[in-house]
């Protein structure tokens, strides 16, 4: 049995897809992290979001979180899906979804998920103004 599902896409990610992966009848809590792309950053108007990855080590990365939140926490399974590409104003760039036993593992387990997914996997975006571009993201 799967405990994870890693993915990169630049399909349209799905919600109920993440869901019923970590849907479990042992499980009491389910935890969703989903971002989305927002019309502002620092009083300036976004247009769109341009996400680019380096794949191969992305996926590794993402697995590796994955796998650390199952022994650091006790939760039954994770799921963890990006998209890549220009992505347009409230669109979905990013879904975590955990669940466990107890609600507090799959909370905990979701924010260490995409706080360490910000901080190491080599996932970049690039904001788009009326008056220019810039690249958000300089690590990993």
């Amino acid at each position: 049995m799967d405990l994870t599902s890693i993915k990169i896409t630049s399909s349209k990610l799905n919600l109920q897809d993440c869901y019923h992966f970590v849907q479990d009848a042992s499980c009491g809590g389910i935890a969703l992290f989903v971002g989305t792309v927002r019309n502002s950053t620092k009083n300036k108007e976004v247009s769109l979001l341009d996400f680019s990855a380096y794949e191969p080590m992305a996926l590794k990365e993402m697995q590796k979180i994955a796998d650390a939140i199952l022994v650091k926490f006790s939760i039954h399974k994770i799921a963890i899906h990006h998209a890549v590409g220009e992505l347009q104003i409230g669109a979905i760039p990013v879904i975590i979804a955990v669940s466990s036993a107890h609600r507090n593992a799959a909370f905990e387990a979701c924010q260490f998920a995409i706080d360490t997914l910000k901080e190491t996997v080599p996932i970049w975006k690039k904001e788009h103004f009326e008056d220019g571009e810039v690249w958000v993201n300089s690590h990993p």
